[in-house]
């Protein structure tokens, strides 16, 4: 059912959808008589490139997902902070790439960065925390959370103070083997903003206590006006790609009563 659900998936995301559209509509213009269908097919896969590529529409998307949960003040250092005594800091891993030719840093995923570097300042933060981290080896022969830790020790986490979760292969799992770990006790959930909405949910189904540590976040309000802002790019279609995955991900958990 996992592998299922991610080739499934795959043909929903903005640049498989397209190219379908595209390549469909060129069959029936090349081989067939359908010249209708095909003008029809290729315009709209034109349509949707231009609408998935723009800033506009990505941000659109991405908004609700990532202002459900607000970076908080009290989530940096500060002895008066309701957060200052929590103890754990579980950070979800976010894909990599085990390349021994490479070094670690390039690695991991752009969002991977985020969060371990989320997670590193929390843990600086407060004296006395741990951090968790979580991510199995699902497409990589090497567990997530191994490449996240050497990360981390680079970062100046102590080895004592790192707990693996090398077992998960989605979110879902995450919540269910890092229970064992913290039991009903608070902890800080770091993982993309865009991500946290359903990371949250699937958490507190399984009776835990997170707190939203949001990190990476997609939509940022620039202090200046930028080209790329008005024109199609590939950062559109990344945002427009991270949304669709969230909803899709949240539908299918409710469908199943996950959350």
């Amino acid at each position: 059912m996992f592998l299922f659900k991610k080739i499934v998936s795959q043909f929903l995301f903005p640049v498989p959808l397209v190219l379908e559209l595209l390549l469909l509509g060129l069959a029936l213009l090349w081989f067939t008589r359908r010249q209708r269908a095909g003008r029809v097919l290729v315009s709209v896969g034109t349509g949707l490139l231009l609408i998935f590529s723009n800033a506009f529409v990505s941000h659109l998307l991405l908004r609700p997902l990532e202002q459900q949960y607000l970076p908080g003040s009290d989530l940096a250092a500060g002895p008066a902070g309701p957060t200052q005594a929590i103890k754990y800091i579980v950070v979800l891993g976010g894909g990599h790439t085990s390349d021994p030719k490479l070094p670690v840093t390039s690695w991991i995923e752009p969002i991977t960065l985020y969060r371990v570097v989320e997670g590193v300042r929390l843990y600086k933060a407060g004296p006395g925390r741990k951090l968790i981290l979580s991510g199995g080896a699902v497409f990589d022969p090497l567990p997530e959370a191994q490449t996240m830790s050497r990360l981390a020790l680079i970062m100046g986490v102590k080895p004592q103070d790192i707990l693996l979760e090398s077992g998960s292969r989605d979110t879902e799992d995450q919540a269910r083997l890092i229970k064992t770990l913290v039991g009903r006790e608070k902890f800080f959930l770091v993982t993309s903003a865009f991500h946290l909405p359903r990371a949250m949910a699937l958490f507190q189904k399984q009776g835990l206590a997170p707190v939203a540590a949001p990190a990476g976040q997609l939509v940022r309000q620039s202090q200046s006006w930028s080209p790329d802002e008005f024109f199609p790019n590939s950062g559109g279609l990344y945002g427009v790609e991270k949304a669709l995955h969230e909803y899709l991900g949240l539908a299918w958990a409710r469908l199943r009563g996950a959350i």
